[in-house]
């Protein structure tokens, strides 16, 4: 109430103040155009007289002047005519004026003083006059003046008017402005407030759910409701969460939680932060126009880790690769991420041009990349790619150190085949480091391996780390192998660790996942979502189909992309009667496109694409949805709830997080995964429809089972995957590999 008559009354005095001003504007404007006005007439009239009085004067008929004079003091406005001698003495005047005006008359004798007309206001009988005053000569002789009074209370009546009549509009546009003021603040502000209070009352008790949440009129209130859901859904999700983990406790499990692992590495690490170093940074800024957008990049890494160190509180070293990424960090290269609820530090590396073309471009991507993939595309070793790959492991091993000097034995988790030769820099530098790294691809055979020129370097840097991590036991025992053939060291077997130069280093298993999400699920609301989002996606794409399959994947070789498409190709010519009915849509994301394998690839994608549409579409259906761009977490998801197939043909994958993020997605508990038997994850999803990506007639055939699947059957695979999933998240396979680093810290300070 008090914001109310504050702001009545802010309004009426700002309204009062600009009509104030305008008013007196306005009046001054019109009392100068009308005193113009009346001079005007008044300069025209004297002039006139003139002409009649000079000659009268001279001949000193003073009878036939008072006559003139007389009879022109007649006429409306003009009060009277007076005619001075030289010495401003009256020689006739209007009789009604004799009596009324001073003798001498000041501004005739200034007339006759100064030679020139006179005009200005004066009091007359209490009434405003307007005198003009005009001299007259004989030869070269002043013999006197004429005088004219005209009424001029009219210019003040006038002036009186627009006053009234502009306090009446003051007072008519203040109640408007105050009520239209009052209308809109409750219709955009108060109003919606109200709501969200109310809504916040339900969320608080336990009644309302966050969709209830109705959107702002207008965007006024848009950043505070976008908090407000936030704020709620995290609030949500920490209920349900918290009411889960009571029930999994009561039940005697141990499912990881985001919360479970922020307490584990509270008591493992004991402050202890976890500085985590890889080529890709989790946020990228880019330029749009004048404004900055922050980008989450596409790979199974970001989706993995993020979740990770937001529960940390760590510090993530990234190559910065974005064109506005130097716009945004501090003096250290340094930013709180992410950008709409900072809970970590991101910390960039800066490279030249020729260093990410020898290092990520050369040496990573198109010598080890196609190394540990066996997708017979062949390596390519460059002396100066090698030469680059070294000169960037040290620059990120100068930045971390940099970051860990002022700690105390610390904790580092290195990602990926990039940064192969970082463990072993660190140790050098600091052998008090707690090192692990993590091996996202496939680790190939000795045979395969030998191809590089630097195995043994590329080993030897690896060695570094306390613990190697693998996806599953096979790239493991690979690694081992490969270290047998190439290194003199010690392996044992039982304990499977590599013993070499007095250090020992432990390769484990550790398959990657994803979060889970939500942990209690409404199967009725999972449904009508889906249908929802099918019903919405295929209006975007045009199309009208029953049966919906979809592909997430990165353009990449080892994907099976072009082997996908043409068992699609291939079912739909042994299986005709889903012409018209199923389509499949890929969210294909462009990747190192300046290597020209990839360029090949995705030119190689869409003609196969253009080739099965030619040969099957028709004028409202085509068999594939071929979306090449970057697609934000938001829009997968979308796909992958909405879709009644997810494919994932690898053929060659570490672990392959798309597979697990389709099945935690599904709430409905419906849905068939086809999964390659090339991948990690097909290790842990038996559930699967499991495939050989080359055998295009067997894709072929489990598109046609996964799709006319029974639906109990296909709702039993999906749960026992959600909870293979749900027991193997991300939560649990980064509090596994931190309790061996922590276990080691602990195991060292003894000995």
């Amino acid at each position: 109430m008090k914001i109310t008559i504050r702001l009545i009354v802010s309004l009426v005095f700002i309204v009062a103040l600009v009509a104030v001003g305008f008013s007196s504007y306005q009046v001054r404007a019109e009392k100068k155009r009308l005193t113009a006005e009346l001079e005007r007439r008044a300069i025209i009239l004297a002039e006139s007289l003139q002409e009649s009085v000079i000659p009268l004067i001279a001949s000193n008929s003073l009878q036939k002047l008072n006559r003139l004079v007389e009879r022109f003091g007649n006429r409306e406005r003009l009060k009277g005519v007076a005619v001075y001698d030289r010495h401003g003495n009256i020689l006739a005047v209007t009789p009604d004026l004799a009596s009324k005006i001073p003798q001498p008359l000041p501004p005739a004798v200034k007339s006759v003083a100064e030679n020139q007309p006179v005009g200005s206001l004066m009091s007359i009988d209490d009434k405003e006059t307007y005198f003009y005053a005009l001299p007259f000569s004989e030869g070269d002789k002043i013999t006197g003046t004429l005088v004219l009074f005209h009424d001029a209370s009219y210019i003040g009546v006038r002036l009186k008017e627009i006053w009234k009549h502009n306090l009446l509009r003051f007072l008519t546009l203040s109640i408007l402005i105050v009520a239209i003021t009052l209308l809109v603040i409750r219709w955009s502000i108060t109003g919606p407030i109200a709501q969200i209070a109310a809504w916040m009352r339900e969320m608080r008790s336990g009644k309302g759910k966050i969709d209830q949440l109705v959107s702002p009129r207008g965007d006024v209130l848009a950043p505070l409701i976008s908090e407000v859901a936030h704020l709620a859904k995290s609030l949500a999700m920490a209920r349900a969460r918290a009411e889960e983990e009571a029930r999994l406790r009561f039940k005697a499990e141990s499912v990881w939680t985001a919360n479970r692992l922020k307490e584990h590495m509270r008591a493992e690490l004991k402050g202890k932060k976890l500085f985590l170093v890889s080529n890709r940074e989790p946020y990228m800024h880019a330029k749009e126009g004048r404004n900055i957008r922050c980008i989450v990049p596409a790979g199974g890494l970001v989706t993995a880790l993020d979740p990770v160190m937001r529960v940390c509180d760590g510090m993530w070293i990234a190559h910065g690769s974005g064109d506005a990424d130097r716009e945004v960090v501090d003096a250290e290269d340094k930013l709180r991420v992410p950008p709409d609820e900072p809970a970590y530090t991101l910390k960039r590396v800066w490279l030249t041009k020729e260093e990410e073309d020898g290092y990520y471009y050369g040496f990573s991507n198109e010598g080890l990349w196609p190394l540990c993939h066996i997708t017979h595309t062949r390596p390519v070793f460059r002396l100066e790619d090698w030469v680059y790959y070294q000169k960037v492991n040290e620059k990120f091993a100068e930045a971390l150190l940099k970051e860990i000097s002022d700690e105390e034995s610390p904790l580092v988790l290195i990602q990926d085949y990039h940064l192969a030769l970082l463990p072993l820099l660190v140790k050098e530098k600091r052998p008090d480091a707690k090192v692990a790294l993590f091996w996202h691809i496939p680790w190939p055979n000795p045979e395969s391996f030998g191809i590089c020129p630097w195995q043994q370097e590329i080993l030897m840097g690896m060695l570094g780390a306390d613990i190697i991590g693998f996806h599953i036991q096979y790239h493991c025992n690979n690694f081992l192998d490969t270290v047998d053939r190439f290194l003199e060291s010690k392996i044992n077997w039982e304990q499977f660790s590599v013993e070499r130069g007095g250090s020992t280093t432990l390769i484990k298993p550790f398959p990657i996942s994803v979060d889970f999400g939500n942990l209690v699920l409404d199967k009725v609301a999972a449904i009508s979502e889906k249908e929802l989002l099918r019903e919405n996606l295929l209006k975007e794409i045009d199309l009208r189909v029953e049966y919906l399959g979809v592909g997430v994947d990165r353009l990449d070789y080892t994907k099976g992309i072009p082997e996908r498409f043409r068992a699609i190709e291939r079912f739909l010519e042994k299986y005709p009667e889903f012409i018209g009915k199923f389509t499949f849509v890929e969210l294909g994301a462009p990747s190192r496109t300046h290597i020209k394998r990839y360029h090949d690839l995705i030119a190689e994608v869409e003609e196969i694409a253009e080739k099965i549409n030619w040969r099957f579409q028709t004028k409202e259906w085509k068999p594939i949805v071929f979306l090449k761009a970057h697609h934000s977490h938001e829009t997968i998801y979308r796909y992958y709830k909405a879709s009644d197939i997810c494919m994932v043909t690898s053929l060659h994958d570490g672990m392959n997080l798309v597979a697990k993020e389709f099945v935690a997605s599904r709430e409905d508990e419906d849905g068939a995964l086809i999964l390659s038997r090339f991948t990690g994850a097909s290790r842990e999803l038996s559930d699967a429809v499991i495939v050989n990506p080359y055998d295009i007639e067997g894709m072929a055939d489990a598109v046609y089972s996964a799709l006319n699947m029974e639906t109990t059957e296909r709702s039993e695979r999906m749960k026992r995957m959600r909870a293979v999933v749900k027991e193997h998240n991300i939560y649990r396979w980064a509090g596994d590999l931190i309790t061996e680093l922590a276990r080691l810290r602990v195991s060292s300070a003894e000995n």
